[in-house]
């Protein structure tokens, strides 16, 4: 598994996010999520300029959304879409390059690492930031930025 270990502290800014909700284990519900909101991105499309795919979670809760972030608020979203501002703020950022079935297992090596180093955390959403296109990159080309809601 090709991981940073020593985060890069990140400013993430306000982001208009569009995204299907999961509540429960992330090993079921993140693809789930994700294979729902793939159903909706072409009517998203069709109004809205989408500028990434992410994903926003809560360890303590199980909160996962799968998402995409807009250029601007969004127009004429289908039924069965949220939407939220999201506020952005401090990360600390680790990189993950490789297929995305590591993902589990370097989310795992980065709350060992969260814990020995005793990183301080502020109650907000972790990020998976999807880099580049998994249509057009080779697998072991992923990257795959897991942010860390800092103080």
């Amino acid at each position: 598994m090709n991981l940073t270990e020593e985060p890069e502290i990140v400013a993430w800014p306000k982001t208009h996010y569009v995204f299907v909700e999961k509540v429960g284990p992330f090993q079921t519900n993140a693809r789930e999520a994700w294979q729902n909101l793939h159903t909706f991105v072409s009517g998203i499309a069709a109004h809205n300029q989408i500028t990434q795919y992410m994903s926003l979670y809560k360890i303590g809760p199980k909160v996962y959304r799968a998402g995409v972030a807009l250029a601007a608020p969004p127009v004429k979203l289908p039924e069965g879409l949220d939407y939220t501002e999201f506020g952005g703020g401090k990360y600390s950022r680790f990189v993950l390059t490789g297929p995305y079935s590591d993902l589990a297992r370097a989310s795992g090596r980065v709350i060992e690492i969260i814990s020995e180093t005793k990183l301080p955390l502020r109650d907000d959403y972790f990020i998976e930031n999807y880099v580049n296109d998994p249509r057009k990159t080779p697998e072991e080309q992923l990257i795959t930025e897991i942010l860390v809601p800092t103080i």
